[in-house]
């Protein structure tokens, strides 16, 4: 081991979700193991403290965005952002979590010294000024889109008068009563903000170039609320959050296995909600299967309520010019409009954009292949979380973090202070695109992307029952990940791919 420590065990970038899951997995399997959250913002909540627009909440039900050990308590399943901050907020400090975070630090570089077997990591100030920290082991839970920058389709504004805004930086001022309001996009937030404006504005239009599949569901979760006054709450919430896993997974196979099937049951529900005379079979049928992008969830039907009630409509068109007082359409049509949100879509990022180096070299993470969809080939001591996509983003969340944990307890249990997936350079893994979904963001993020292989463990792999065994139950040690101390004692790299081979 070397002499000198390093100022923590582990850094955890970001506390939103993924970085708050992993220290309450340290807190109760590492004690005694040292480790910071940086975090860029002012305040913990990453996704749900950045997003401000009207009606933020989950798109997935809170027994499964909700951690594995901390019950969720509220009656409504689907949870708008204050709940889920409350949620985190409770975590912290129940946990004593909170003295770890440090707001307002920005990590910029992070360079893996093999000679030391630690991270040196930039991180920058509020003021601008740099400090510089290390630590041995680097998780990164800073998310998969740029918060920097949302994702700009190249609109023209032209002449148009009126305010133009992206849900990613809403501004806190903004009143939009009794205004034309256009919301160009058809994907989860659109169909969130366009039912939350429409109580106040005098007309809502979402805008659409594609239909989305979308379905609705109660806001609260009746089995859930039930099962929570005749049992203890931690069996309820266990109850409930294999209920709902158990059925997502049964959902998602079924629209892959029998995509026409699926296609009739939602359309039907979506026409049971909004009525026969307002349904438009156009306007709610995409031009892909269910699934080959996430569906929309439409809690307690409210967008077809405000459809229904005449203060919002659904435009399937595209744009030809922005006006002086709204947009013109390729139909000939025009929508009035005093205000235009743009609902197009996220930037997506790879580990928050941190200029990640390995003894000097920079990392290319789109070179690199996904370990049991937590580490990367070749790379030591660094971890990420990138959530499901057909699931709940805390479901991938809390699996790495309990793994990671294994990961660093059989470290210490060793005297070792590097853990390495091995890959040889002369593999021959065969490439599979696991992000097989049409979604705009994935597929403008394709060059960026890390690798996947056909087989586990060397991929993102989408299914989480299956992670959840492996990465729980499996040993950590499986030949492929090398644990072993720095320096003398160390294999070199030479032997690890001969091992590896």
């Amino acid at each position: 081991m070397l002499a000198t420590a390093p100022d923590f065990d582990v850094l955890i970038v970001g506390a939103g979700i993924s970085g708050i899951g992993m220290a309450a997995h340290m807190e109760m399997q590492c004690p005694g193991t040292s480790y910071a959250i940086v975090e860029r913002r002012e305040n913990l909540g990453g996704t749900w403290d950045l997003f401000r627009y009207p009606g933020i909440r989950s798109d997935s039900d809170m027994h499964t965005l909700g951690f594995v050990f901390e019950p969720w308590k509220h009656e409504k399943s689907i949870a708008d952002a204050p709940a889920i901050l409350e949620y985190l907020n409770t975590i912290v400090d129940e946990r004593g979590i909170r003295k770890h975070i440090r707001y307002q630090q920005k990590v910029v570089s992070a360079d893996w010294r093999s000679d030391e077997a630690r991270w040196h990591v930039t991180i920058e100030q509020a003021d601008g000024s740099e400090t510089r920290v290390t630590a041995n082991f680097l998780y990164l839970g800073s998310g998969y889109y740029d918060y920097d920058q949302a994702y700009d389709p190249g609109f023209e504004f032209g002449d148009f008068k009126g305010q133009v805004i992206h849900p990613q930086f809403w501004p806190d001022d903004l009143d939009y009563t009794n205004k034309n309001v256009v919301v160009i996009g058809s994907g989860a937030t659109a169909v969130t903000i366009v039912p939350s404006m429409a109580k106040k504005a005098a007309k809502v239009t979402m805008l659409q170039r594609t239909p989305t599949w979308m379905f609705s569901r109660p806001a609260k979760d009746g089995l859930a609320n039930f099962l929570r006054k005749i049992l203890p709450e931690e069996t309820a919430y266990k109850i409930t959050r294999w209920k709902n896993i158990t059925l997502q997974d049964f959902a998602f196979k079924q629209a892959r296995k029998k995509p026409e099937k699926v296609k009739k049951m939602l359309k039907k529900r979506i026409v049971k909600a909004l009525g026969k005379d307002n349904y438009d079979e156009p306007t709610f049928t995409p031009p892909y299967d269910p699934w080959d992008q996430r569906l929309c969830l439409v809690p307690d039907a409210d967008l077809f309520e405000a459809m229904k009630s005449g203060k919002a409509q659904v435009v399937t068109a595209k744009i030809s010019s922005f006006t002086e007082t709204g947009i013109a359409l390729d139909n000939g049509e025009k929508l009035d409009a005093d205000i235009i949100v743009t609902a197009t879509g996220l930037k997506l990022a790879v580990c928050g954009k941190i200029a990640v180096s390995q003894d000097g070299k920079p990392v290319d993470f789109s070179e690199r292949f996904y370990y049991k969809g937590c580490m990367f080939s070749n790379l030591p001591n660094l971890a990420v979380v990138f959530g499901y996509l057909n699931a709940s983003w805390t479901l991938r969340s809390d699996v790495n973090s309990e793994y990671v944990c294994r990961v660093i307890n059989t470290m210490k249990s060793k005297g070792a202070d590097v853990a390495v997936p091995v890959l040889a350079p002369d593999h021959a893994l065969e490439e599979d695109d696991i992000f097989d979904f049409s979604s705009g963001y994935i597929q403008r993020a394709l060059d960026i992307m890390p690798k996947s292989a056909v087989a586990y463990p060397w991929r993102l792999n989408q299914e989480y029952v299956t992670d959840r065994k492996i990465m729980q139950d499996g040993p950590v040690e499986d030949g492929i990940l090398s644990i072993h101390a720095a320096g003398a004692n160390a294999q070199t790299s030479e032997e690890q791919l001969e091992a590896a081979e």
